[in-house]
């Protein structure tokens, strides 16, 4: 210490240091020949307590609300994503418009949509048949099947159709056009065409389409039964 006194008594010394630099070292004897009792440190703790409320705990703090914040982060930046759930969907509905000499849910029987998505296969004839189609939400239709003398009711929306039977007969109570134009209405995919199937509800209309067809290939190559049409009973005039 008094090697330091000495130093510090030479002006050239002083003057080469920094501004403030180690001015402590500069007071009075009193300061540092009276040291604190540990008495003391213990009775006053408030220097250590006000350290923390310097300019330098707010940016601890602010450290460590950042921590508190990247801790808080999702899981997914954080450690590799678990295993997903598999995302079941649902059935796609198959009608089949058949009679019931036919069952089309044993030829669909563990088949699947792209290997994936089930198919659930309804039947019923045009006779058992209901519907309602909507512009925006398809098609719903309703279904009164006699099943083993059991009548079975549902209601559901066909995700797509087959056609086997024909909508069309001249025996009273069997047209069935209206429940063809319903399935068009709701925009259902057919697998035969719905535009075909109403068409060939007309067997003089699907004639008609047969004789253009006859004109363009010629007799030769398309033969084809003449007939004769008549739109009525009325006579002809000569």
């Amino acid at each position: 210490m008094n090697f330091l006194r000495r130093r510090l008594s030479d002006s050239s010394f002083v003057a080469n240091l920094p501004n403030g630099y180690m001015t402590d070292l500069q007071r009075p004897d009193s300061s540092t020949s009276s040291p604190v009792s540990p008495a003391m440190e213990r009775r006053h703790p408030q220097p250590l307590a006000a350290s923390f409320s310097s300019p330098g705990s707010s940016l601890f703090s602010s450290f460590s609300s950042a921590m508190k914040q990247t801790s808080q982060a999702p899981s997914g930046l954080m450690e590799p994503p678990g295993p997903s759930t598999p995302v079941v969907q649902r059935p796609r509905i198959l009608l089949v418009i058949d009679d019931a000499h036919t069952d089309w849910a044993k030829y669909f029987h563990g088949k699947k949509v792209n290997g994936e998505i089930e198919i659930r296969v309804e039947q019923a004839e045009f006779s058992e048949l209901n519907l309602a189609a909507y512009v925006t939400g398809g098609c719903m239709v309703d279904m009164q099947v006699m099943r083993n003398g059991t009548k079975v009711v549902r209601s559901f929306k066909p995700d797509f159709i087959l056609v086997r039977q024909h909508a069309y007969s001249m025996a009273l109570g069997e047209d069935y056009r209206s429940l063809v134009i319903g399935l068009q209405y709701g925009g259902l995919p057919a697998v035969n065409s719905l535009y075909s199937v109403y068409n060939f509800c007309s067997k003089p209309w699907v004639f008609s389409q047969l004789i253009k067809i006859f004109h363009s290939l010629g007799p030769e190559k398309f033969p084809l039964v003449e007939q004769t049409f008549f739109p009525n009973h009325k006579p002809m005039p000569l």
